[in-house]
């Protein structure tokens, strides 16, 4: 009998091992690299949304490829969805943004192409020219270390602060070397910054906000950053172990091809730049 009994564990100690085994290879990861599953990518509506829904429609089919789109509305669920396996990649991002997620969560992302730019503009209610800002004004800008730093050099590069040689891109207010109109700065989440145009003096916003509120970044803003030389073009960002999955390259092809860079530039007219 207690022979039978042993024999009946290692029984049952082989399945679950087996079971285990059979669970690890059939979660997300089995199924990130299997081109007949359609890839779930996350995505900011506008432009990133957009964008994806002209692949899905015009492209993806002749491709191969079968795309889910996921939408969400902010900058963290898009990479909370990644990490869970919710979805196998997203489209919202770029590389200075992902780094910090990466350093504030403690994880590892893999961003595998750029995109487009979303040029970040300085908007205003109260002025047509940013030289009549007045004295003391206040300055909305996005929260997020990434962009923080670049609302800082969009204001620099245009004449209304300077910041101290070396400020990384992640700058603060502490990196602002001198600030001759006694500007204060009101860090608010991206998603709020169009809403507090009125509110404000001047408003530095992100382009996908700015689109989704019909703002138009080539034609309202008193400032717009420049294309060239841009490191904050909006990519493919995916998890190390999907990084070659044949579905996220067919993506990446897409999303780089002639036929989205002229989708961009028609519909976008200039608020929206493709990076290649």
């Amino acid at each position: 009998m207690l022979r039978k009994i042993t024999i009946a564990l290692a029984s049952v100690g082989l399945l679950a091992g087996l079971t285990a085994c059979g669970s690890s290879d059939s979660g997300v990861s089995a199924k990130a690299d299997d081109p007949a599953a359609a890839l779930k990518v996350a995505v900011n509506p506008v432009p990133h949304g957009e964008i994806l829904k002209y692949v899905k429609d015009e492209l993806a089919a002749k491709a191969g490829l079968k795309l889910e789109i996921v939408e969400f509305s902010d900058y963290v669920q898009p990479n909370t969805a990644l990490q869970e396996g919710q979805v196998q990649a997203n489209y919202f991002q770029h590389v200075p943004f992902m780094e910090e997620f990466e350093k504030d969560k403690g994880v590892k992302l893999t961003f595998v192409a750029p995109v487009h730019i979303e040029p970040l503009g300085v908007y205003s209610k109260k002025v047509t020219d940013l030289r009549s800002v007045r004295g003391g004004g206040t300055v909305a800008v996005p929260n997020d270390p990434a962009n923080l730093g670049r609302s800082l050099k969009l204001l620099a590069d245009n004449g209304l602060l300077t910041l101290k040689p070396g400020a990384p891109q992640s700058a603060t207010e502490r990196d602002i070397a001198t600030n001759p109109k006694g500007l204060k700065f009101k860090p608010l989440k991206p998603a709020q910054l169009p809403r507090s145009v009125a509110d404000v003096d001047l408003a530095v916003i992100n382009g996908n906000y700015a689109l989704e509120t019909d703002l138009s970044p080539a034609k309202d803003s008193l400032a717009l950053e420049k294309a060239e030389g841009n490191p904050y073009a909006n990519g493919i960002v995916t998890l190390p172990q999907n990084a070659t999955d044949p579905r996220v390259k067919k993506l990446v092809e897409l999303l780089r091809s002639a036929e989205v860079k002229k989708f961009i530039e028609q519909k976008y007219a200039g608020s929206v730049i493709p990076a290649a």
